[in-house]
């Protein structure tokens, strides 16, 4: 069952919820729409405590950047499958884009303050895109120990 603020994302406020096969048509604005783009992982709202903070807070930021901004809730099936593309690590999390760029990603709940800065940041026409680090997040190394003993048998 979807918990009353997540339908209310889309019953009040009119957003729509997009996945694998619908991301690009929503991504490409209509003539007259905003450029950019706030998508909206979420999450299972009962195992995470801080999506129903993220979903009262959504309509506000779209309504502070108004005409500047429109947004979609991500699909609970396409999450998984669309996170490394917009660089989501923790859900939940709010994803700026231009086109199919992502521009920022805000994981869990922010201050006000956070959020209209690195929104504003992001909606600057030169805000470089996220680019996707292709090294390991972890590292392993190696280290021989030199007690002098070496070839030792």
């Amino acid at each position: 069952m979807t918990h009353p603020l997540m339908s209310a994302l889309a019953d009040r406020y009119g957003l729509p919820q997009v996945d694998a096969t619908s991301i690009e048509a929503f991504l490409a604005p209509a003539p007259g729409e905003a450029e950019h783009a706030l998508l909206f992982f979420a999450g299972d709202p009962g195992t995470r405590a801080e999506t129903l903070d993220v979903a009262v807070v959504l309509p506000e930021i779209l309504a502070a950047f108004q005409h500047r901004l429109r947004g979609a809730v991500v699909a609970r099936s396409a999450e998984a499958g669309l996170a490394s593309r917009f660089h989501v690590a923790i859900i939940p999390s709010l994803v700026v884009t231009r086109g199919g760029a992502t521009l920022a990603v805000l994981p869990k709940i922010r201050d006000w303050s956070d959020y209209m800065t690195t929104i504003e940041a992001a909606l600057a026409p030169n805000a470089p895109a996220l680019v996707k680090d292709e090294r390991p997040r972890v590292a392993f190394t190696t280290s021989r120990a030199t007690t002098g003993e070496e070839g030792r048998a």
